[in-house]
């Protein structure tokens, strides 16, 4: 059956163009997030509806150049209407964003309501844009996503030191005399173009989940940025191929959730297994250096005793190393005999357990008094 759907043009040309769309959005979305800029790539997703609409009333039917120049104008105008707020108002960004994102989206859902009302064939296709319609790309519209796609990395490997500056340290940036106005707002104008591009596969309310998913799911695996915008390039181009694959399995299932889906399985996964940053890597380190410190904590116990009685073989007793420590040792003392930290030995006429520290246990203990490490 895979074999089947890979055989159809139409299927290899929608996987195609939903992995340069993820792909794109996965090397943007690094610095969308990285410059927190998460809501405002909502914002223009949303804004760009109205933009839409306009560019399919110009042409007459769903061109892909024309949508997307409308759909572009109209997010960076959202985006400046949110400058503009900003700086005439006391609002807060959260505000800001919020009102840009309800005005232009209802003034998008009027057009788009004026425009289903036409009569004739020209309305056909338009509200594919509200949530997306993969299966509607045709090979030129692949190569729209195409020329955007080397565009943006084009943008990217010129500038890349000045813009990672940038991202980073944008003060020091500008100290060193670098555009950082001008380097903002090319990175605000990719957004923008990468949200536009992706319009048609996850639609104005899914695609920001395209944009930023890719990116937290990489920043889970690696912290340099450019290995970051590799990894969520690829985490993009995986969830959008691979979406649109598992939709043409189903007849009704619509490639954009899919592919969101997808993407959020990915980031659900980074989350829980990544190395270092992940849950389960997290609580696997902090429970072995909980045992570490109750084996560290044992051996001061047993060390300080030893000196108490200056005695180095001194044995330790069970019940008086709980007492002293306030829980009981049983597997502790498993792992340091296991570890030939300390050995188990007999103490007549007493029959409860006893251990004393082996020389590794005192090479240890003595190790940690000189680091300043003591028993609580």
């Amino acid at each position: 059956m895979l074999v089947d759907l890979l055989s159809s043009q139409i299927v290899r040309t929608v996987m195609l163009g939903a992995a340069l769309v993820g792909g794109l959005s996965g090397m943007i979305g690094v610095f969308a997030v990285l410059r927190r800029q998460s809501l405002l790539s909502d914002t223009i997703s949303h804004a760009a509806l109205p933009g839409v609409c306009l560019g399919f009333l110009l042409v007459g039917g769903r061109d892909l150049g024309a949508v997307m120049g409308g759909a572009l104008f109209t997010g960076m105008v959202a985006a400046m209407s949110v400058l503009a707020i900003g700086r005439l108002t006391p609002l807060k960004t959260d505000a800001q964003l919020g009102i840009v994102l309800s005005v232009y989206f209802a003034i998008g859902v009027v057009l788009l309501s004026v425009i289903q009302a036409m009569g004739g064939g020209s309305r056909v296709g338009i509200a594919t844009f509200l949530f997306g319609q993969a299966a509607a790309l045709s090979v030129h519209d692949v190569r729209i996503l195409g020329a955007v796609f080397i565009v943006a990395a084009l943008f990217l490997l010129t500038l890349w030191k000045e813009i990672k500056l940038v991202t980073f340290d944008p003060l020091t940036a500008e100290a060193l005399g670098l555009p950082v106005r001008h380097i903002e707002l090319g990175l605000t104008v990719l957004l923008a173009l990468t949200i536009v591009a992706g319009l048609q596969m996850a639609g104005v309310v899914l695609m920001v989940a395209v944009l930023i998913a890719p990116a937290v799911a990489a920043r889970q695996w690696v912290g340099n940025l450019g290995a970051m915008t590799i990894v969520s390039m690829l985490i993009g181009a995986f969830a959008g191929a691979g979406g649109a694959l598992i939709s043409a399995t189903g007849r009704g299932l619509a490639t954009g959730p899919i592919v969101v889906l997808l993407a959020c399985a990915v980031v659900l996964i980074s989350i829980l297994a990544a190395p270092r940053r992940g849950l389960v890597w997290q609580a696997l380190s902090a429970q072995l250096a909980r045992r570490r410190i109750s084996g560290d904590r044992v051996l001061l116990a047993m060390d300080r005793l030893a000196t108490d009685h200056d005695n180095p073989a001194y044995p330790s007793e069970k019940g008086m190393l709980e007492t002293m420590l306030g829980r009981p040792l049983p597997r502790v003392m498993r792992r340091l005999e296991a570890s030939g930290l300390v050995r188990p030995v007999a103490h007549h006429p007493e029959s409860s357990p006893h251990w004393v520290l082996t020389q590794a246990g005192r090479r240890r203990a003595e190790a940690l008094r000189r680091t300043g490490h003591g028993p609580e």
